[in-house]
């Protein structure tokens, strides 16, 4: 097993609150030491020495919301190629969400999920089973045989699950198996046939809007259940301020809630849909300027969690279509660190905070391995050039899908190397 030293780097460590220029020593698969003190005993014999001037080390990113096409859309993406693209956006842990076909609401489904990962993909991945059978919001999955075959969580995936018995026994089952409740809000007949954030730009282009209540009112009902079951709620995606204040005041009242967030809802708002830019259709809808304001607060207090890419793969015959034919989605993996990098060049958040809700906080809320550069720490982590410009480009895009928000985006912040249990998975 051989040993590199990381000389002169910036370490960001949100899990020991440390942002300071310091060495990273890893030990084969695991982090030996990190910090200013990190040479206190010399350079190891034989290591591998690499000058990290100007350079940032944080802990590999985890992102909690990765749609995959594998099993049955592979043609979209798969557990191979989201691996790839997500190494070359510093991610190092993904959660794979059971949309697929068929859905992963049994064992052998997880099982499938886990081997083809340990045979294809470059970085960890772990598989979300289905809170309902089929995805269809009525018959619960098993969940204790899902959690023991390898389930981190328990999602509907893009599906709002309307019975507010079926949820509750939901919270009550997971909180009995130590396990969290992913839920994306949207009530069905408040969207109906919406496309876009309900307001006058909506009326401008002439589309259906989707009013922010659509998000707000089921999400209200669930954060009245994570309070009567004391199961563990995450709100998978937040969007509007409403949201944001229903969930600080459930957290208020000692409710186990937690709340995430799309970097596409902190980076975009409704005006860049222009005329009808179908890789904007997203879920939920981006929204108007002082929503993303809005979320960026809540980041920054504390009331959102986490943020995630929400990758969501769709191909040329989805997307290229008028805006109310097109599928919602975009992909995000390659681009979610730069993107958020936004908020931190331009003041909104600390490099510690955005880092936090990156890599720690999903990695501790969903009880996973890396999100620390903490010694004995699995060696997760992304060595970064927080100031390097570089544009996106859709040759560059990793993924088999090119349906990106951020096309011809400028961004500052580009991914040098990444490594999984201290082996480059990703090298510029």
């Amino acid at each position: 097993m051989s040993t590199t030293v990381f000389e002169r780097a910036r370490i960001v460590d949100p899990s020991r609150g440390i942002d300071e220029v310091g060495t990273v020593i890893v030990d084969g698969s695991k982090i030996a030491a990190a910090g200013r003190a990190a040479l206190n005993q010399g350079i190891p014999d034989g290591a591998n020495v690499i000058d990290c001037a100007g350079k940032a080390i944080l802990p590999g990113l985890v992102d909690s919301r990765v749609f995959i096409g594998e099993p049955g859309g592979e043609h979209r993406e798969t557990i191979a190629s989201a691996s790839v693209a997500a190494a070359a956006g510093g991610v190092t842990s993904i959660v794979m969400m059971p949309d697929t076909d068929p859905v992963i609401d049994n064992v052998a489904l997880v099982e499938f999920v886990l081997r083809t990962a340990r045979d294809t993909a470059v970085v960890n991945i772990f598989p979300a089973a289905a809170i309902t059978k089929g995805l269809e919001g009525r018959e619960m999955t098993e969940f204790g045989l899902l959690r023991e075959a390898g389930a981190v969580a328990f999602t509907d995936g893009r599906h709002t699950i309307a019975s507010a018995m079926v949820m509750r026994r939901a919270l009550t089952y997971a909180r009995d198996f130590g396990a969290t409740i992913m839920h994306e809000t949207q009530d069905a007949d408040l969207a109906s046939s919406g496309v876009m954030n309900e307001g006058l730009y909506a009326s401008w282009l002439g589309l259906s809007g989707i009013p922010r209540e659509a998000e707000s009112i089921p999400l209200e009902r669930d954060l009245a259940l994570a309070r009567l079951t004391q199961g563990h709620y995450h709100a998978a995606k937040v969007s509007t301020a409403m949201a944001a204040e229903a969930v600080t005041r459930a957290k208020a009242d000692g409710a186990r809630v937690t709340a995430g967030v799309s970097i596409h809802n902190l980076s975009l708002n409704e005006n860049d849909v222009g005329e009808y830019r179908t890789f904007f259709r997203l879920t939920p809808p981006l929204r108007a300027e002082e929503d993303r304001l809005a979320m960026i607060e809540a980041v920054r207090a504390g009331s959102v969690d986490i943020i995630v890419s929400s990758h969501d793969p769709q191909d040329v015959d989805t997307k290229r279509l008028p805006f109310a034919d097109a599928a919602a989605g975009a992909i995000g993996l390659e681009t979610l660190l730069g993107a958020a990098l936004r908020l931190y060049h331009n003041g909104d958040l600390p490099l510690l905070r955005l880092v936090e809700t990156l890599s720690t906080a999903p990695a501790r809320l969903f009880g996973l391995p890396g999100g620390s550069l903490k010694p004995e720490s699995i060696a997760d982590l992304a060595l970064v050039d927080l100031d390097e410009p570089w544009i996106v480009s859709e040759s560059g895009i990793r993924s088999r899908s090119k349906n990106t928000c951020f096309e011809g985006a400028r961004l500052q912040g580009k991914v040098l190397q990444t490594f999984v249990a201290g082996r480059t998975v990703f090298s510029v």
